[in-house]
């Protein structure tokens, strides 16, 4: 396996720690064989299970127990739909499919110390692989990322930083200090893709190895819109599916920039207002892929909507309603299902899976604030 440099098409060994090209530009990995259904490990409970798809030895794996999540199948709005269960990952979040794997490479190739920018999740994912790894860890986070999220990411033992300012401005301080430390970043580094696709392959094989119609997903960074393109297109490549899926996915309207190239029909980022979130997870105001990002879900035949915060209270709401206690972030892709469902754009006769990403324990404050829950005195 190497890296592909998404600039100049140059290559690199994947034996070597990288996470960008020469030049600066992100670096994706050469095409996978993928597998075939009779190269599951059926032994295994965990993500891999899919270990012949993926480009690190398994024997060599950082595991948690991640993956296997609960698919389960739910009315909305009156239609039937699915509902992938990754929030009841070991860290609470879907970001541990891609962290098993990137930190087990990193392991096998000797790095001893790791950087991470995240809004929360991603940082309490990396520091628990890193624990795990015996990595040391340093976590940039937004001053406002919730405590919760701090205190699950320190208490692991990483190093918690905090930056002042939005977003962006913590993955420009992260790209600053990685002169000191390996940049682990999710967002930079393609093996957290090559983990993030066995969602693909564990949506395969719980259908009875088809493909759905359809995959609607929160969108900030977009590793869960690359993983599932990567892993439908590897399955239809070894014939064991017969078309790829819609791939469809949502961004908050206050910070959407994947959302404004689509609709202006570019690949290259259009200029847009950048406001607060209450999707904290999806506050991504310059995706390092979101040129791919985009043509994957234009390729699918899918497409990405725009929700306001209105709409994703409502939704957080009925979610919970139905026993899914989640974090805002997820409650954007139902409030973009709705969207779909009301112009026609999915159909009530479907195969619709959405994936909810974040568990609600990570903000429950908030999410108090927003529901304006109170308990009733006696």
């Amino acid at each position: 396996m190497h890296y592909i440099d998404s600039a100049s098409g140059a290559t690199y060994s994947a034996d070597q720690p990288r996470w960008c090209g020469a030049d600066g530009a992100y670096l994706n990995l050469a095409p996978s064989a993928g597998l075939r259904r009779e190269q599951i490990r059926t032994q295994d409970s965990t993500l891999w299970r899919y270990a012949a798809a993926i480009a690190v030895d398994p024997l060599q794996a950082v595991s948690l127990g991640e993956g296997n999540t609960p698919l389960l199948a739910r009315y909305w709005h009156g239609v039937r739909v699915r509902f992938k269960l990754e929030f009841m990952m070991p860290t609470g979040s879907f970001k541990d499919r891609g962290m098993t794997v990137m930190v087990s490479h990193l392991k096998n190739l000797g790095v001893e110390a790791v950087l991470e920018d995240s809004s929360g999740n991603a940082g309490a994912s990396l520091s628990a692989y890193a624990a795990a790894a015996q990595i040391h860890c340093r976590i940039l986070v937004p001053q406002t990322a919730s405590y919760p999220k701090i205190a699950q990411i320190a208490a692991c033992g990483a190093d918690v930083v905090t930056v002042p300012g939005k977003r962006q401005a913590v993955a420009d301080a992260a790209l600053a200090m990685s002169q000191e430390i390996f940049y682990a970043s999710h967002n930079w580094q393609p093996f957290f893709i090559e983990g993030t696709k066995t969602l693909a392959y564990e949506l395969w094989e719980s259908l009875g190895f088809r493909a759905p119609d359809n995959v609607i997903t929160p969108l900030g960074y977009g590793s869960n819109v690359l993983g599932l393109a990567r892993g439908f297109e590897e399955l239809l490549r070894n014939g064991e599916i017969s078309r790829l899926p819609r791939l469809f996915a949502v961004q908050a309207a206050n910070c959407a920039p994947c959302y404004a190239t689509w609709k202006a029909g570019l690949e290259t980022p259009v200029l847009t207002t950048i406001r607060p979130t209450i999707a904290e997870g999806i506050a991504s105001s310059q995706p390092t892929r979101l040129r791919e990002v985009v043509q994957a879900i234009r390729q699918s035949a899918g497409e990405i909507a725009a929700v306001t915060e209105g709409e994703i209270v409502v939704a957080l709401g009925e979610l919970a309603q139905m026993g899914f206690y989640v974090e805002p972030t997820c409650a954007s892709a139902v409030a973009g299902l709705s969207q779909w469902l009301e112009k026609g754009v999915i159909g009530a006769d479907e195969d619709t899976v959405v994936v909810l990403t974040g568990s609600g324990l990570k903000s429950g404050e908030r999410i108090g604030q927003l529901l304006h829950l109170q308990p009733r005195l006696l």
